[in-house]
């Protein structure tokens, strides 16, 4: 009979050993999960919040302008976002048909911002205004705008003169 006590207390004790040590991984992977999380959390709220949408007619003739500045390119873009954005364009990436426009090379012109006049908030339209860009005629050409990993493609065709 003490046989059976005592084996079943050794048994009781393994099983104890056990749940610890399963317990113990599980707090530290749900420690980690949970950093991880916080870590990101500003991030993806961030992104959640930006939005941007090109509101440029891609057939018009405002979109580019061959005889202004070698070429220029204008391409109006709404803040349909939550996050008030940088006015100067320094949140900005901008592809030209591939290529990296830098922030020092275009110009962000905002249009109506009423109630605070340099402030790109919800529903304010801001021009982008990219000189130097000498493009092919009789060809289509792309802009891209991206803030915050939100990403908008302006697709226009260059007629020919």
């Amino acid at each position: 009979m003490s046989s059976e006590s005592i084996s079943s207390l050794i048994l009781f004790i393994a099983a104890m050993l056990v749940a610890a040590a399963v317990a113990g991984t599980l707090v530290t992977t749900v420690t980690d999960v949970s950093g991880s999380i916080d870590t990101h959390s500003d991030g993806v709220r961030e992104q959640i919040d930006t939005d941007i949408e090109i509101i440029s007619d891609p057939g018009s003739d405002a979109v580019y302008d061959a005889d202004v500045d070698n070429g220029t390119i204008s391409v109006l873009v709404k803040n349909t976002g939550q996050k008030t954005l940088a006015d100067d364009g320094s949140g900005l990436d901008v592809l030209v048909n591939g290529e990296y426009v830098t922030s020092e090379e275009f110009d962000v012109v905002l249009h109506d911002a009423d109630d605070e006049p340099n402030s790109w908030r919800h529903d304010v339209v801001a021009e982008l205004e990219i000189p130097d860009q000498s493009l092919e005629t009789g060809e289509e050409h792309r802009v891209t705008v991206i803030v915050n990993g939100q990403t908008e493609t302006l697709e226009f065709y260059v007629p020919q003169p």
